[in-house]
């Protein structure tokens, strides 16, 4: 543990005696490994350790935060008087404050975010992994003219959170990802595209050669793109696109984006906002999960919360300051830095599983778009409007027909989500946003 319960509580205590009847700390210890392999030779190599901590005292409502990786005694009783005295200077915010008493998180429960198995193997291991991963890209087709390389990561942190209403939280975790960017070539024609995996525990990642053949995979088959003329048709998400679609929701049910009148969602709770198909959950409980965490960063337990169900909008994602500011109870979504005031970020977010194989889906359509890759951030979350660079494939009469490139996919989520007409029964947790793969009924495809 980066600190123990003693040396915590007292610091909490010297801020009592300089005035802030609400503090908190939070302390982060942790490592890190990056390695990036291209065309066989180490192209990054870096290893990192931090210890850090982050106080915060509000006091009569006046809120400052501090950080410091000095964590001897002497500085961190300096570190509190410190922001004790710029706390006091600040102006009053009425809606500061800690989460209020008795509802912090009391019990931590087993989530199995660490993994006590990987130990610390020498670095020649891991970068043999981001090779193994790049080679098998490379030997898949003779199509595959380059890569812009594979990387291994790896962290683990050991957090603790305290504050003055007696809340005390520690816990362990760990995350491991590998990935492949593979480089297809054909005459003039180059594509590129990407596969990775990324979990909790190094045992479950992907098999390195996989992740390498599917990355190849994903950039021969968009060779030969051609593209398309405007017009409204169907477009299929694939699961990785899709979470896109649902990462979008959640930055609009945020309630810094809520109270700050910046979400076409403000006024609609209890509203139809999607398809009866669509049921949006944030559950940062999920065992082994890459968003799970027994406490957010103001200490209070994380859960299951019901965002969209079947198209009715039943939840914002909400931290202790924007539940205040629109007069609501907090979701346990705050996420913190060591040294930032909290903000609210989702756990693992993800849009429900459907009854429809993705063959099935694709099936269903005679004439559309099946998209793979979007690029830019074209959504407007204020208004909804909806305006993306996209690839993928043409879908003919039920079959993927041919790559397509150079497009734009435009609507208003509004819309997109309520004419959602069918969802995949093949959702996985690749990363902390996942989805299914979705069909629209009908989007504006702006090509030549």
């Amino acid at each position: 543990m980066v600190l123990d319960r003693e040396l915590v509580e007292a610091l909490l205590d010297k801020a009592r005696r300089l005035g802030a009847a609400d503090a908190d700390v939070i302390a982060v210890e942790g490592t890190t490994f990056s390695t990036r392999v291209r065309l066989g030779q180490i192209d990054r190599l870096e290893q990192a350790r931090e210890r850090r901590l982050g106080f915060r005292a509000i006091i009569d409502q006046r809120t400052a935060v501090s950080s410091t990786a000095d964590l001897s005694p002497e500085s961190l009783n300096q570190l509190v008087a410190e922001t004790c005295t710029r706390a006091a200077l600040m102006a009053p915010d009425p809606h500061a404050g800690l989460p209020p008493p008795g509802t912090g998180v009391t019990a931590i429960p087993d989530l199995d975010l660490w993994d006590g198995a990987y130990g610390d193997p020498p670095a020649e291991e891991k970068v043999e992994l981001a090779r193994v991963a790049e080679a098998a890209a490379l030997a898949y087709d003779p199509r595959i003219s380059n890569s812009e390389g594979a990387e291994f990561d790896q962290g683990q942190s050991d957090i603790v959170y305290a504050d003055t209403n007696g809340v005390f939280g520690n816990y362990r975790s760990s995350s491991f990802s590998l990935s492949v960017v593979a480089i297809a070539g054909r005459g003039d024609a180059m594509q590129r595209d990407y596969w990775y995996s990324a979990k909790r525990k190094f045992r479950l990642l992907d098999p390195p050669d996989v992740i390498g053949k599917v990355a190849a995979q994903r950039a021969v088959a968009r060779l030969g793109a051609r593209k398309m003329p405007t017009q409204d048709a169907p477009v299929v998400f694939d699961p990785q696109m899709a979470a896109r679609l649902v990462s979008a929701v959640a930055t609009a049910a945020s309630g810094y984006s809520l109270y700050k009148n910046a979400s076409y969602l403000g006024g609609a709770l209890g509203q139809v906002i999607a398809s009866p198909l669509v049921t949006i959950i944030d559950d940062g409980t999920i065992p082994m999960g890459l968003g799970s965490k027994p406490f957010d960063g103001e200490g209070l337990p994380t859960r299951r919360t019901v965002l969209v169900e079947k198209g009715t909008l039943t939840s914002y994602l909400l931290d202790t300051y924007s539940a205040k500011k629109l007069g609501l109870s907090p979701t346990g979504n705050a996420a913190r830095g060591v040294g930032d005031p909290p903000s609210v970020s989702p756990t693992n977010c993800y849009l429900m599983a459907g009854t429809s194989s993705p063959r099935e889906i694709i099936g269903s359509v005679r004439s559309g778009l099946y998209v793979t890759q979007l690029i830019g951030f074209g959504v407007n979350t204020v208004t909804g409007d909806y305006s993306q660079g996209a690839a993928g494939l043409w879908i003919e009469n039920g079959e993927l027909a041919f790559p397509v490139e150079e497009i734009t996919i435009a609507g208003n989520l509004k819309h997109i989500f309520r004419d959602i007409e069918m969802v995949g029964s093949d959702l996985e947790f690749r990363s902390r946003i996942s989805a299914p793969t979705v069909k629209v009924a009908s989007m504006t495809i702006a090509g030549t």
